[in-house]
C-alpha cells in the first residue's frame, strides 16, 4: 500500500462509500503519525483521548469553515421550487451556512480549550464544555467587545436551532425574535461575522504560543 497516497484526499472514495470515507479523518491523522515515526495501532481504532487531539479539532474547523464559505459564495436559485417558495429556501440556505460558520468557531474554541487545559484535564471537565454557546466557550479570549460577543450570541442560535430547523422547539418562538433584536441593535453585517470569526480563529496562535512557553 502506498501510505502517502492513502494519506491524501481520495476524490472518488466519497462516491463509493460516503459514510465510511467521511469517518476516516482520525485514520488519516494516525497514518500521518505513522509516516512521521510515531507508531499508532490503526487496527485498534481511536480512544477517547485520541479524538481529543487539537489537531483533529483544528482540521475540523477548517473543514467546517471551508464548507460555509462555499455555500455562501455559491447559493442555488432553487429552480425546482415554486417561485413563491424560492425566497423562503434562500433564507434557510443561508441559515445553514451560518450554522456551519458557528460550528467552525465552536470547533476552533474547543481546540483552544483542549490546548490550554491538556487532554486529561479537558476529559475530566468535558461536560462543562459540551454545549454550543459560543460566548461562553470564548470567555478566555480577553479582548472581545460587546459587539463581538453579540455576533457570537447570534451565531449560537444558528448552531443550536436556526440552521437546523425552522422552529426552536418547546414553544419558545421568542428565540427567533432574539436573533432579530441582536441583528438590529448591533447592525451586524456579513463583514462583521467574518471579522469576528477571523479574530477568534487568530487567537489560536496566542494559545499555541502560551502552551509552547509553558512546556
Amino acid at each position: 500500500m502506498d501510505m502517502k497516497k492513502k494519506l491524501g484526499p481520495e476524490p472518488d472514495a466519497f462516491g463509493k462509500d460516503p459514510l465510511g470515507y467521511s469517518m476516516l479523518g482520525w485514520h488519516k491523522w494516525a497514518l500521518a503519525q505513522e509516516i512521521n515515526g510515531f507508531p499508532v495501532d490503526l487496527l485498534k481504532g481511536p480512544t477517547s483521548k485520541d479524538l481529543k487531539s487539537p489537531v483533529l479539532w483544528l482540521s475540523h474547523t477548517q473543514a467546517l469553515s471551508t464548507a460555509a464559505i462555499s455555500l455562501i459564495q455559491n447559493p442555488p436559485e432553487f429552480e425546482s421550487l415554486p417561485e413563491d417558495m424560492r425566497g423562503v429556501a434562500h433564507c434557510q440556505y443561508h441559515a445553514v451556512a451560518l450554522m456551519l460558520v458557528g460550528y467552525g468557531l465552536e470547533s476552533c474554541l474547543k481546540a483552544m480549550i483542549i490546548i490550554r487545559m491538556g487532554v486529561d484535564a479537558y476529559e475530566e471537565k468535558e461536560r462543562k464544555h459540551r454545549h454550543h454557546n459560543l460566548s461562553r466557550l470564548a470567555d478566555f479570549i480577553p479582548d472581545l467587545t460587546t459587539r463581538e460577543k453579540a455576533v457570537l450570541d447570534g451565531l449560537t442560535h444558528f448552531t443550536m436551532w436556526a440552521g437546523r430547523y425552522p422552529d426552536p422547539g418547546f414553544g419558545d418562538v421568542s428565540k427567533a425574535e432574539t436573533v432579530f433584536k441582536i441583528s438590529e441593535e448591533f447592525e451586524i453585517s456579513a463583514k462583521d461575522l467574518f471579522e469576528v470569526s477571523a479574530k477568534v480563529s487568530a487567537h489560536t496562535l496566542v494559545v499555541l504560543s502560551e502552551a509552547a512557553t509553558e512546556n
